[in-house]
């Protein structure tokens, strides 16, 4: 008996399953998504005019940032590369390893993924030492048995106490400038969690750069807002101390070369004047009254 082949419905397959095919390979991982963007000659031109033979390893900073974070990969890329510029203008690398600045994730109030840079107290440090202001500055933990006392009408901090054991109490920092100025700070444990805990949104959603890195997120936290309030305020610093708290400008949806170059210039630009000059001292405030994230 001969048996008929209902050509018209494997045409129908095969045609549906084609269409499938196409839209899946039309379908871009962000991966690839921002290595479009890395790969854009206007984006190049302006990677390679700031950081010269040093562009290639931060586009592989960037891709390796998005391949090993899966909230990344959620962002929109152009968001993401928008961060990374601002590292760029900066001058600090994204290398995880080396903790000068960061990229994290963090979901806002209606869940949506957005990135943010996160400056490591390294990058901070760097920062300070171009101003070419400083004699000495330093940061780090302190350790039971070390810390002493706090004078109140100073603020000088005795941290000459022998350490007794490894459990760490606080965080300090001390900066003394070239014409003599100095000033530290000392944080304990407690007060640098309740500071996160009412401006940090990486630290209230609980970011994995603040559970992995405590220490050193704890470091920079109580650096940051010593050279914010007693630093050499150069507009390098002053840069970086909004960057953490500024989205970057937006790339467009179909962004041209020439809309890309603009939003880069954008990023990097800063006024023509370098001159670093200290500014007014504020009135003492307590841990808690900072007004500034992290």
């Amino acid at each position: 008996m001969a048996t008929t082949t209902n050509t018209s419905g494997v045409i129908a397959v095969v045609a549906e399953s084609a269409a499938t095919a196409n839209q899946q390979a039309k379908k871009k991982t962000p991966v690839q998504i921002l290595n479009d963007l890395l790969s854009n000659k206007a984006i190049q031109s302006q990677l390679q005019g700031t950081l010269k033979e040093n562009s290639g390893a931060f586009a592989t900073s960037m891709t390796n940032l998005v391949i090993d974070d899966d909230l990344l990969q959620l962002c929109d890329q152009k968001e993401v590369l928008g961060e990374g510029l601002k590292a760029v203008a900066l001058k600090l690398p994204i290398e995880k390893s080396l903790g000068f600045a960061y990229i994290i994730a963090y979901k806002d109030k209606n869940r949506i993924v957005h990135p943010q840079l996160q400056i490591g107290y390294k990058g901070f440090l760097q920062l300070a030492m171009r101003t070419g202001m400083y004699k000495h500055i330093n940061a780090g933990t302190v350790y039971e048995g070390e810390f002493r006392k706090t004078d109140k009408l100073t603020g000088e901090v005795d941290l000459s106490g022998e350490k007794i054991s490894d459990k760490i109490i606080g965080y300090f920092a001390y900066i003394e400038t070239i014409n003599g100025f100095k000033k530290a700070f000392y944080w304990t444990a407690e007060e640098v969690r309740k500071h996160a805990d009412r401006y940090s949104k990486s630290y209230k959603k609980g970011a994995k750069i603040w559970k992995d890195n405590f220490h050193e997120m704890a470091t920079k936290t109580v650096l940051r807002n010593l050279l914010s309030h007693y630093g050499v305020m150069s507009i390098e610093m002053g840069n970086a101390l909004t960057a953490e708290s500024e989205p970057a400008p937006p790339l467009p949806d179909t962004a041209s070369e020439r809309e890309i170059e603009a939003t880069a210039e954008v990023v990097n630009a800063a006024p023509k004047n370098t001159e670093s000059t200290p500014p007014p001292e504020p009135p003492p405030l307590a841990p808690d009254d900072y007004p500034f994230a992290e």
